[in-house]
């Protein structure tokens, strides 16, 4: 038998055998832990996945129709009932820890409610966060303030815009809401209410800066006292924007598509019409909580709307 008939044989047998032991192979469905860094500045922010959840977007957004809805999402490959992140953004300035939302803990299903796991990855403990700011309070922001009904962050003070704490925390709001809307109201009050009674919320009023290079934005519409946040290190920004968007392949090209969670419409358009403006002229970096994980990127204006450009994670650190 020629030398290179024989040659060909044994790699034909070689490739064969591994081809079996690789058929052989367990399957592994475990994803890497759900936290990513990024420098802003001095600063290490860590977006923290607290997972994510099916949503009937197709009925939820407004001024829009349905089939439009799902048009768009399918010239993305996506499609309705749509899988959303939702994601939360802890500070280390150097001085202070700082966590921007705290993910829906048990209110949300169990889809949800790894913040706590995803943070311990990334090589911290809910003991050593001192402040968690809150954009608004909607369960799946507050939610992993407790567990069990006992608080989660012992030594962290919570914030939050005191419009927001008298929307959410009036019994007189909760009685006279809708059957569907009471579990937001009752959601707020389980999560917030033992850190009040604990003196740990301290709520503001205004634009102010809430610890040195953070500071707190209205941005209302969505919820009363809706706040997005602004992180500032040696020249570089970062804002973190809460709920101001929530399905990326339809509000960002169409900015005047609202969801029925929002407490405003009108006003959550005109909110998100002005911060993309802004966004999109000032070039800052962007974390929002319902982007896909990790959530952050920079706007660029496109012919129709705009168009989110995600970080380059090998160039961003």
């Amino acid at each position: 038998m020629p030398l290179t008939i024989k040659w060909f044989l044994a790699v034909l047998t070689a490739l064969t055998m591994a081809s079996g032991a690789q058929a052989e192979a367990p399957l592994k469905k475990e994803q890497a832990p759900g936290y990513h860094r990024i420098m802003v500045g001095e600063f290490v922010v860590t977006a923290l996945s607290d997972g994510t959840v099916e949503l009937p977007v197709d009925d939820l957004l407004l001024n829009t129709t349905k089939q439009h809805v799902h048009e768009t999402l399918a010239e993305n490959f996506l499609s309705a009932p749509l899988a959303t992140s939702v994601n939360s953004y802890l500070i280390n300035t150097g001085d202070r820890l700082v966590l921007i939302d705290a993910g829906a803990g048990s209110l949300f299903g169990p889809t949800l409610g790894f913040l706590i796991e995803n943070m311990k990855a990334a090589g911290y403990t809910p003991d050593q966060v001192d402040e968690i700011y809150i954009t608004h309070m909607h369960p799946d922001h507050v939610g992993g303030l407790v567990s069990e009904g006992k608080i989660v962050f012992p030594n962290a003070t919570v914030r939050a815009h005191q419009q927001d704490a008298d929307y959410w925390l009036s019994e007189a709001n909760l009685e006279a809401a809708s059957e569907d809307a009471k579990g937001f109201f009752k959601g707020a009050m389980a999560s917030v209410n033992p850190y009040i009674k604990a003196g740990q919320f301290k709520p503001f009023k205004k634009n102010q800066e809430l610890a040195l290079g953070i500071s707190s934005i209205a941005a209302v519409g969505h919820t009363p006292g809706h706040s997005i946040y602004e992180v500032q290190s040696q020249g570089q920004t970062m804002m973190l924007w809460g709920d101001l968007i929530h399905v990326a392949a339809v509000q960002f090209p169409e900015p005047d598509v609202a969801i029925q969670f929002d407490v405003n419409s009108e006003t959550a358009v005109k909110t998100r019409a002005e911060v993309f403006a802004d966004a999109q002229e000032q070039g800052y970096l962007i974390g929002s909580s319902h982007l896909s994980f990790p959530g952050l990127g920079r706007l660029k204006g496109a012919d129709k709307g705009y168009e989110f450009i995600p970080v380059n994670y090998d160039s961003e650190l």
